[in-house]
């Protein structure tokens, strides 16, 4: 009897000691981000011109992010095609992809437009001046948007690298993924023999950067914290009230997006997307910080295999979307064109608008190749459509920074519904992780 008395507490003693401890609610980071960015909102308010100061903060958590982004998609897509073993298994899961992006997209753009008419948004900013300092931005966007890519042999030259590290230097992210295919195909290429420690070394420098990852996350708070104080202190109340009917139905329309088209398209395949929200929230806070989808294509590119996509899928689709699939990007173009016609009294006919839909099919996927991001692929498209007034650029660039909050984050909810809807068509869905995922 005391022998077994004494082998039942080794027992409970060993799951004891075998059982996670439950770690505290202060180290969640989905929390430090959150109280993050309502510091950053009251510093920006009460002492605007320190909370201008801060943006270094955000500048430098962004940097530290990028510099592992191209290497870890590199890595990533690499060792997936070889895990593939199957040229044709890779090809197959592309085609599906390009077709979804396209067809996802499309309704974006249209839904923008249509959204923007029902709204009138545009229409009460008659008389709203823009402010300097936004016109100043604006101006330097428009420049950049004058050498933007913006027929389609110029964007498909673009996607093709001619330095294997320039492409990496310059954060090519298209660039890298080509790279990575070309490689992935020629490692398998090789014998077994001299693929196994090529794809070992692989995987140990990828689990590598992992950690690094891990590393930069923890400095997320602080970077959340510069950048929303920067944001409020430099924009101040008064552009935030003239521009909040713009800015709040903006809002709406990705909210709208997100449960209505992307609710829709999970529903289809036996998804929950408010269960699929919820298993991201960190990385949608995050994202509501820091505006920049970069900044959890890491933490999504390892989280997305627990959720059931198999790794190559996620390593494939994932980056891919961040070029061809950008949905928020897609709204905020389509409405933001309804909104500078409608505030400087431009009619548009429905073969205009069309017209210009079809222009901005082309120029939103370079808003991963542009430097400057989703409003200087904008001001490509204003300046492409040769009807919308370019002085209007000045307006929507005062509360841009607001705007790509939702953005940004809507294309990151995008991609995510897209790698798993993808990885369910394609034959790569692990259904019994997502049902031990799923359940609460």
């Amino acid at each position: 009897m005391a022998a077994m008395a004494t082998t039942q507490r080794e027992d409970i003693a060993l799951e004891q000691t075998v059982k996670p401890t439950k770690k505290a609610l202060w180290k969640n980071l989905g929390l430090q981000v959150a109280v993050s960015m309502i510091l950053g909102i009251i510093v920006g308010l009460v002492w605007p011109e320190f909370g201008a100061s801060l943006k270094i903060l955000g500048d430098i958590f962004l940097r530290l992010i990028k510099t592992a982004v191209a290497p870890l998609v590199f890595l990533t897509v690499v060792v997936g095609v070889v895990a593939a073993g199957d040229i044709k298994r890779v090809g197959k899961v592309g085609l599906i992809a390009m077709i979804y992006f396209e067809i996802v997209s499309t309704i974006a753009l249209a839904l923008g437009l249509l959204f923007g008419n029902l709204v009138g948004v545009g229409k009460n900013l008659d008389h709203v001046t823009a402010p300097a300092t936004a016109a100043k931005g604006a101006a330097a966007a428009t420049k950049a948007a004058a050498t933007s890519h913006t027929t389609f042999d110029q964007f498909l030259l673009n996607v093709f690298p001619d330095n294997f590290v320039g492409a990496f230097a310059r954060g090519e992210l298209l660039q890298v993924l080509v790279i990575a295919l070309i490689f992935g195909f020629g490692l398998m290429a090789l014998s077994p023999e001299k693929r196994a420690p090529i794809e070992s070394g692989l995987n140990t420098i990828s689990t590598a950067f992992f950690e690094f990852i891990h590393i930069i996350m923890a400095l997320a708070p602080i970077g959340t914290f510069g950048a929303v104080a920067y944001a409020v202190g430099s924009n101040g109340t008064a552009v935030l009230v003239s521009l909040a009917y713009f800015v709040l139905t903006f809002y709406a329309l990705v909210i709208l997006f997100i449960v209505v088209v992307l609710g829709a398209v999970c529903a289809m395949f036996s998804i929950n997307i408010f269960r699929l929200l919820r298993y991201i929230r960190d990385e949608i806070i995050i994202m509501l910080g820091t505006a920049s989808s970069e900044s959890v294509l890491p933490r999504l590119l390892e989280k997305l295999p627990a959720y059931g996509a198999s790794k190559q899928t996620v390593g494939l689709v994932l980056p891919t979307g961040y070029a061809f699939n950008l949905d928020g990007t897609s709204l905020f173009m389509s409405m933001g064109v309804i909104f500078l016609a409608n505030a400087y009294g431009v009619p548009l006919s429905w073969e205009q608008e069309i017209g210009i839909l079809a222009i901005m099919l082309l120029t939103s996927k370079g808003a991963a190749t542009v430097s400057g991001g989703s409003f200087v692929v904008f001001a490509a498209t204003v300046t492409a459509s040769g009807i919308l007034p370019v002085d209007g650029l000045a307006l929507i660039f005062g509360v841009y920074r607001f705007l790509s909050i939702a953005l940004a984050t809507c294309n990151v909810i995008g991609n995510t519904v897209a790698t798993v809807v993808v990885a369910k068509l394609a034959g790569e869905f692990d259904e019994t992780a997502w049902k031990r995922v799923e359940t609460p």
